[in-house]
């Protein structure tokens, strides 16, 4: 505890915005720089509070009293080693994560919690700033070899803790470039890609093998990648998109949020002068009211849309904690990101019935209704319908499992109830020497829970390969989402 009364006397401080009229005509991170001064500062209010239910609210079981006190203590240098102890890529845990361990953070009771997202960043990036953050290849090779399906966080952070144990491990991914969601699904305002970039170089540094392009069950078959490696990690996330069958879902210009996002992000590598969805001048509605709903929200107001209106078929969330989702929980309360600051409108409390269309097969509005919440089910209100105009609809509603990729077949991977390759405690398929980690076998669900998966199953799969293992395990695989 670096200030004991910190929590007292300062007030919680987060960076500034950038102005909207100049944010939006960019593709940068929408904060502006945060001092050193200031971090150290909002560390100080982290309280000496006995049980720190932060490490309860966060699944990697980051450290962070301690890199708070050090923080406070101007020792950056500890305080990078103590956050990356339990966090492989903290520089997007720190930018991405909706910061469950702040809600689950003691002053929260009856105050603002501590900054805990923003101290994490600033480490991090400082860190990388000061070449503090270098490669750290294993003393020698155990001569197994292990594949890494999928390049996202989950992916990304076996391959990490596999290599540094002396494994050779080769990362594929059918993407043309590494990365996931990562690369492609979340925008360069909230992650520029240069954070992903610089840790993959670290990675490749450490032994990673880096296979792009390369479909497995197509490209190579599982029957041949079982031949080639040791064991296996699948971590090809729950890529599933949730869809809307009402009429007119045929319609020219509705999309799946996964089919709009990842085009924005080939413009900004470079690979397109514009996006084939591109939605300058024209009037947009995102079906859906979540963090992939708002993404959608900022890349079509920096694409210059007439109108953006996002969709919520719950009702209005609480401005404070409702009782019914009391501390530690994660609450669901009204939150206001950089995205819905920019512009739209937004409505709760509707359903869509129909898709309209005009003379050409192309949608031209919606027709929705007001809903309320009786008896476990959503009912619409007599007589509330009306129209929305719309020349394009992205679908946000989220992701119901993993795709039925060849792969899973070819390896025999059994399914469980919900369709995600199932596993058992220790995130071992039916398969010997098969394993997933991440989405793929727990739902769609937080980066944190991913990196933690992933690093769990490179545990499980050096303990295999060598019988025991000096790896860390923070999470189980029967763990339940967390719901946000």
């Amino acid at each position: 505890m670096g200030d004991p009364k910190g929590f007292l006397t300062t007030e919680r401080e987060l960076p500034k915005r950038r102005p909207v009229d100049i944010r939006i005509r960019d593709w940068r991170e929408v904060y502006e720089d945060f001092e050193a001064r200031n971090v150290e500062e909002q560390a100080g209010r982290c309280m000496d509070c006995g049980i720190p239910f932060c490490h309860n609210g966060c699944p990697l079981g980051n450290l962070i009293p301690e890199w708070n006190d050090l923080i406070f203590e101007r020792d950056w240098g500890q305080a990078i080693e103590r956050l990356h102890a339990t966090n492989n890529f903290p520089e997007f845990t720190g930018r991405l994560c909706p910061a469950p361990c702040e809600t689950a953070c003691v002053l929260g009771i009856n105050a603002n919690p501590v900054t805990i997202k923003q101290i994490e960043v600033s480490i991090v990036d400082k860190a990388w700033q000061s070449g503090w953050i270098t490669p750290a290849p294993p003393d020698r090779l155990t001569g197994r070899a292990v594949a890494v399906i999928g390049s996202g966080p989950s992916g990304l952070a076996a391959a990490q803790q596999l290599a540094r144990a002396g494994h050779t491990v080769a990362v594929f991914e059918r993407a043309d470039r590494i990365g996931g969601l990562l690369r492609y699904g979340i925008p360069e305002f909230k992650m520029e890609k240069h954070h992903l970039d610089q840790r993959l170089v670290q990675l490749e540094a450490e032994g990673v093998k880096f296979r792009p392009g390369i479909e497995v069950g197509v490209d190579i078959t599982g029957s041949e990648l079982r031949h080639r490696y040791d064991a296996i990690v699948v971590a090809v996330g729950a890529t599933i998109p949730r869809d809307l069958a009402v009429d007119g879902r045929d319609l020219q210009g509705i999309y799946q949020a996964m089919e709009f996002l990842p085009l924005a992000n080939r413009v900004q590598e470079g690979d397109l002068e514009q996006s084939p969805h591109d939605v300058a001048g024209k009037h947009v509605v995102i079906i859906g009211g979540g963090d992939t709903g708002a993404d959608c929200l900022g890349t079509s107001h920096r694409q210059g849309a007439a109108s953006v209106t996002q969709l919520e078929i719950m009702p209005h969330p609480s401005e404070v904690r409702p009782g019914s989702q009391p501390w530690p929980t994660y609450p669901m309360v009204y939150r206001v990101t950089s995205a819905h600051e920019e512009g739209g409108e937004r409505l709760f409390s509707v359903s869509t019935q129909r898709f309209i269309s005009d003379d050409a097969e192309n949608v031209s509005g919606l027709e929705l209704v007001e809903v309320e919440f009786i008896d476990g089910k959503f009912e619409p209100k007599l007589g509330s319908e009306f129209v929305l105009k719309a020349d394009v609809v992205l679908l946000a509603l989220g992701f119901t499992g993993a795709e039925q990729a060849p792969y899973i077949e070819q390896l025999g991977l059994d399914l469980n109830a919900r369709g995600n390759i199932a596993r058992d405690a220790d995130f071992s398929t039916n398969v010997e020497g098969v394993f997933v980690a991440g989405d793929a076998g727990r739902g769609q669900s937080l980066i944190v829970w991913a990196i933690a998966e992933g690093r769990s199953a490179a545990s499980s799969v050096d303990a295999y390969l060598m019988g025991a293992t000096n790896l860390p395990s923070p999470v189980k695989s029967t763990d339940r989402p967390l719901t946000v």
